[in-house]
């Protein structure tokens, strides 16, 4: 808990506020008022960095062969990085990453101060997002105006209805531009989404009715629904048996075992299970 404030009695009173967490060995932290704006600004920027880093790192992975997750389990044993925001994916999003980015470079600017690395971080993850629009278009060969994507998950975390700044925002619009058939299912964000997204996007009421005749299953956000899906039945009712697993929940092996054409973020698939799938949905 950091308190931003240089008078003593508001000091005094936010002690005693806050008390019965001290009590619980929670950190309270008093600063001056700038200091702890940029505590929190920081903070958030610090994630985001690491978020981006690894985003990175995963599209290296991809070009190389090397499997995204064990990088980020590797240098998560370092104790000076630490396991956590090491999870590749399509971007950062909510309401507070994106906004405290901003508000942190913008800040920098006008104090004549600009932070590059932040201002990347920000530029970074806006291009990314388009860029998996592009992973989902390659998954299916290239060609994509008139074919339908099932689109998993739209807030941009699970067990929230939360959809400000979802990377699934970009991705669907980016998706239905290039001429797609989007339809989509979230357990708590559709009606929010129903504000932000395109108006033609559909809705479902469930991950097999959307996935319904889909030429390609896209899932953006993990919620946990969709981390047992029954596969066999999804392949039976896909148009194609296309999976882009933005949130590596499924094992590339299975995936190709069980016949479908699988892309996920950083993790390589070993080239006779990928070559088995392409020739079977052939």
């Amino acid at each position: 808990m950091v308190v931003g404030t240089e008078d003593p009695r508001a000091r005094a009173v936010m002690s005693a506020l806050y008390r019965p967490l001290s009590l619980n060995n929670l950190p309270l932290m008093f600063t001056a008022r700038r200091t702890s704006e940029l505590i929190k600004y920081a903070g958030n920027a610090f994630l985001a960095m690491k978020i981006t880093f690894i985003n990175e790192m995963a599209d290296l992975c991809e070009k190389v062969g090397a499997n995204v997750q064990d990088v980020a389990r590797g240098i998560g044993l370092d104790n000076r990085i630490g396991p956590k925001f090491l999870h590749a994916g399509p971007g950062y999003g909510g309401s507070c990453f994106p906004k405290d980015t901003l508000a942190l470079t913008r800040t920098a600017q006008q104090a004549g101060a600009p932070l590059r690395i932040i201002e990347t971080v920000v530029a970074v993850n806006d291009v990314r997002k388009l860029a998996i629009a592009r992973k989902v278009e390659n998954a299916l060969g290239g060609q994509v105006r008139g074919k339908t994507a099932a689109v998993l998950g739209l807030t941009f975390k699970p067990n929230t209805d939360d959809m400000r700044e979802s990377p699934a925002i970009a991705i669907v619009t980016a998706l239905a531009d290039k001429g797609m058939r989007v339809r989509a299912y979230d357990p708590e964000g559709m009606d929010e989404a129903r504000h932000l997204l395109p108006a033609e996007i559909e809705y479902g009421t469930g991950p097999y009715d959307v996935a319904e005749g889909a030429d390609v299953l896209v899932i953006i956000t993990e919620w946990d629904a969709f981390r047992a899906l029954d596969l066999d039945r999804l392949k039976t009712i896909m148009a194609q048996p296309v999976v882009v697993d933005l949130r590596n929940i499924y094992v590339p092996e299975q995936m190709a075992q069980l016949g479908f054409i699988y892309e996920s973020v950083g993790r390589p698939l070993d080239a006779a299970y990928d070559a088995e799938a392409r020739s079977a949905a052939e």
